[in-house]
């Protein structure tokens, strides 16, 4: 009941109102875009409604399938990509492990020591990562000195490794990629919080595709969208 609450007064049927959500956090379309493909299966459906939909739940979709992730394993890439917002460049911080899984990512305003710190301490608290043995980095200073400050406070092990070998991060640029073809069509956001509770969807989306979630293939869009509609509670 606490779930199908989450969809009350939204004059949709959450099946719907899902389907937005997920498509508009999976494909490189923009809301007009997903407006028209939504008017062809006979929902007419404003663009403007289905932003509001994605910024409620996507989210929502983000916290709920946490429980559901697959374990990750030790040896972790870290990298930064761009995001647009208001016309300036801000930071997506982001991990992934050394088989292409996400482990976390965290968007910033700023791009140094402090920031990769609190983006390390947020993959340390997810619950299907794991302390690193490795950490590989490109040359950014910020890294050296995050990590200095989570084992002077014992967060991470004294014996964990920071490494900067470019090729070995090829991994995760190549996953920024898949991150920023979805979000080129938005054309930048309007706002922090609605970049961040945009790309929180995107990401969650991101790590289904991969096959991230315990009992759903990868490349099983059927399952991945029945997955879904489940830890919603609107499995029929």
């Amino acid at each position: 009941m606490a779930s199908l609450n989450l969809f009350k007064w939204r004059h949709f049927l959450p099946e719907i109102i899902l389907l937005g959500v997920r498509w508009y956090c999976r494909y490189a379309v923009s809301y007009r875009d997903l407006e028209e493909m939504m008017a062809d299966r006979g929902v007419r459906v404003d663009h403007s409604t289905i932003n509001r939909w994605v910024l409620k739940y996507a989210p929502e979709l983000d916290k709920r399938i946490r429980p559901h992730l697959k374990p990750t394993n030790d040896s972790w890439r870290v990298d930064e990509t761009y995001i647009e917002i208001k016309g300036e460049w801000k930071y997506l911080y982001r991990a992934v492990d050394c088989e292409s899984n996400t482990l976390d990512f965290l968007l910033s305003a700023k791009r140094d020591g402090k920031a990769a710190a609190r983006f390390f301490r947020k993959v340390l608290k997810a619950k299907h990562t794991q302390t690193p043995r490795v950490i590989t980095v490109d040359k950014n200073a910020a890294y050296p000195v995050a990590m200095d400050e989570l084992k002077e406070d014992q967060t991470l092990k004294a014996e964990t490794e920071l490494q900067k070998i470019k090729y070995l991060n090829n991994i995760i640029e190549q996953d920024h990629r898949n991150i920023k073809r979805i979000t080129k069509p938005m054309m930048g956001f309007q706002s922090f919080n609605t970049a961040r509770r945009t790309l929180r969807g995107i990401e969650a989306m991101n790590m289904i595709r991969k096959g991230q979630v315990k009992g759903i293939n990868q490349g099983d869009s059927v399952s991945q969208a029945k997955f879904i509609e489940e830890i919603f509670g609107i499995a029929g």
